[in-house]
């Protein structure tokens, strides 16, 4: 990370601290929710098939921009099935650059390309071995690592959501990426239970011991793009949700935190490590503090 941007966030971090502010630093631009597969886990896919038009998808990055978001993610569906008007993904970033915003990640399932050489992350998802994987998002565990071999960029992130099916596989991940060449770090989440997949959620238990395998593989050298001082917080559920920091904006709908933040209850039930370490952070809790500053200067 620049200096520029370390200097910024920790004033950004220091005024919503003393001042009890909550505006938004992260926002996520949904591209679209098309997508090339039907994942056991996801409630987002193929709703409406709907890829958003250049100008919709410009105007939603400047709402962010307007409203202090310096870290952006773009996300889908599957992002890099979109285009328009001869745009592309890689057109979306630069874009983003050029108004100014900081960092730029990109989520992809990795079936199509993770050469984005532009982003600062390219967060690619991976849900265990080849065997729990391709249970839960069809047969395309070798087309990914393929992909990975091919963005030789190394800015790419793992991006594993635990639940039933791969619980058993977060040291597999931490150890495919710390020896999988241009793989920069993992990054993990617990399967939140929308109301269509909630019989793939874990229970307390296994959450602490998912917790525990992250911790050892975390002592092992693995690249574990997380805090360990939340661990705890997450295992047990014992964070503020939502995260007001963080907003999400899809066809100029703007949300806070996430796109399903209406389902009643489903707050209460968040797995999503992020809003953890950031309603931590934010609230000034000083080990959290330091650990997200260790791990972001390491990984970004």
């Amino acid at each position: 990370m620049k200096l520029s941007s370390l200097l910024y966030f920790a004033g950004f971090g220091l005024r919503t601290i003393l001042l009890r502010r909550s505006d938004p630093i992260v926002g996520t631009v949904i591209l679209t929710d098309k997508c090339n597969l039907h994942c056991k886990h996801c409630s987002v896919n193929n709703r409406t098939a709907t890829i958003q038009p250049y100008a919709r998808v410009k105007a939603d990055m400047e709402t962010l921009f307007r409203m202090g978001v310096r870290i952006l993610f773009f996300c889908g569906g599957e992002t890099f099935l979109w285009s328009d008007a001869g745009r592309t993904l890689r057109d979306l970033v630069l874009e983003a650059r050029r108004m100014g915003f900081r960092i730029v990640n990109v989520v992809t399932n990795g079936t199509l390309s993770a050469d984005l050489p532009e982003a600062d992350l390219v967060l690619l998802s991976l849900d265990g071995d080849r065997e729990r994987h391709n249970e839960i998002r069809g047969d395309t565990y070798d087309t990914i690592l393929a992909n990975v071999a091919a963005a030789p960029a190394g800015n790419v992130c793992l991006y594993m959501a635990i639940n039933r099916i791969n619980r058993d596989c977060v040291r597999h991940v931490c150890r495919l990426a710390r020896d999988t060449p241009h793989v920069r770090a993992v990054s993990f989440n617990f399967h939140t239970p929308y109301p269509d997949t909630a019989g793939l959620a874990l229970t307390t238990e296994q959450k602490r011991a998912c917790c525990a395998d992250i911790a050892a593989m975390m002592d092992e050298g693995a690249p574990v793009f997380n805090l360990r001082s939340v661990l705890p917080y997450v295992a047990e559920g014992r964070f503020p949700a939502p995260c007001r920091q963080c907003v999400v904006v899809e066809g100029g709908r703007l949300s806070v935190c996430g796109r399903c933040i209406d389902v009643p209850g489903l707050c209460e039930k968040c797995g999503y490590f992020f809003v953890a370490e950031y309603t931590l952070a934010f609230r000034g809790r000083p080990r959290i503090v330091l650990d997200m500053l260790r791990t972001y200067t390491r990984y970004v």
